[in-house]
């Protein structure tokens, strides 16, 4: 395989430097666009998941229009991400949804995996507070879809995070992922892998963190601790340059970049979830206003 590949590299490049007139920049230039189009991953063939969802009318409103999605005693309207029951690794912890991490990273075992609630939003403001655990890692998913894809000839669900935007949730201190992607976009409520919080004010780990997410009709806001600290606009020009610059790059992940590119599917409507990313993490006083 090294060989061909070698081989084609070889031919790649005495054809561009004869197209080029000779070029060694020009030649080199066509050389690496040949090579980047020929290890880019082939598309895999892919299904939306329509699964039933809950009715939001049936869950309490607070005294600011906001309905409550966790009664801080139960998990009604929740359920793991691909699956119809709650995964036991998460549990109620003295009002709190949190999950019981392992230290496996990603590695989601059979009685792990994320959490989403039932309900599909599409323009809404969504509240939450957040506390990690000494070096841990979690994210906010929003306009999730719930995604299965062809591997070796069957189909089987994919991350989550493929198909929707997370705000980031990290101990900015102790987790080495605060000092990778670029200009800190991989600190808490930032963009993951995309756009920097700025300014980063969040509180230690062990403390309780206040996310607030607001999605109306494309443009995004993340604020942390009652601060703005993030605000993009999806299914842009710009959006999609973003994504061509992440880690979920047509190259890299295609199926990812053809779902985030338009994320939330044709309705522009997705679930809101958690991560299991293998650290200890809570979530308590969610709550979401819908901006129809």
């Amino acid at each position: 395989m090294k060989k061909t590949f070698l081989f084609s590299a070889c031919a790649v490049l005495s054809l561009s430097m004869a197209a080029c007139g000779g070029n060694p920049n020009k030649a080199k230039e066509a050389e690496a666009k040949a090579e980047t189009k020929a290890e880019a991953k082939a598309m895999p063939a892919y299904n939306v998941l329509e699964n039933e969802q809950v009715d939001l009318s049936a869950f309490p409103k607070d005294k600011d229009g906001y309905y409550v999605l966790f009664d801080g005693k139960t998990f009604n309207g929740w359920r793991g991400y691909g699956k119809q029951n709650v995964p036991v690794k998460w549990t109620i912890d003295n009002g709190a949804i949190k999950f019981n991490g392992t230290g496996g990273g990603e590695a989601q075992k059979k009685d792990g995996g994320d959490l989403i609630f039932a309900h599909k939003f599409k323009n809404f403001e969504l509240e939450v507070e957040w506390m990690v655990s000494k070096g841990g890692n979690s994210g906010i998913f929003y306009l999730a879809q719930e995604v299965e894809a062809e591997k070796n000839g069957k189909m089987k669900m994919q991350p989550i995070y493929i198909s929707c935007p997370e705000y980031q949730v990290l101990d900015n201190a102790n987790h080495p992922d605060a000092k990778l992607g670029v200009d800190g976009n991989r600190q808490s409520a930032s963009l993951y892998d995309m756009i920097p919080a700025v300014p980063q004010n969040q509180k230690p780990y062990g403390e309780w963190n206040k996310a607030k997410i607001t999605v109306y009709k494309g443009t995004v806001i993340h604020s942390q601790n009652d601060v703005n600290v993030v605000e993009y606009h999806l299914w842009t020009p710009e959006w999609t340059e973003m994504l061509e610059n992440s880690k979920f790059s047509p190259a890299k992940r295609p199926l990812a970049f053809e779902l985030l590119n338009n994320c939330g599917g044709e309705n522009h409507e997705g679930y809101i979830g958690f991560q299991d990313h293998g650290d200890d993490v809570w979530f308590r006083n969610i709550r979401i206003k819908v901006l129809d």
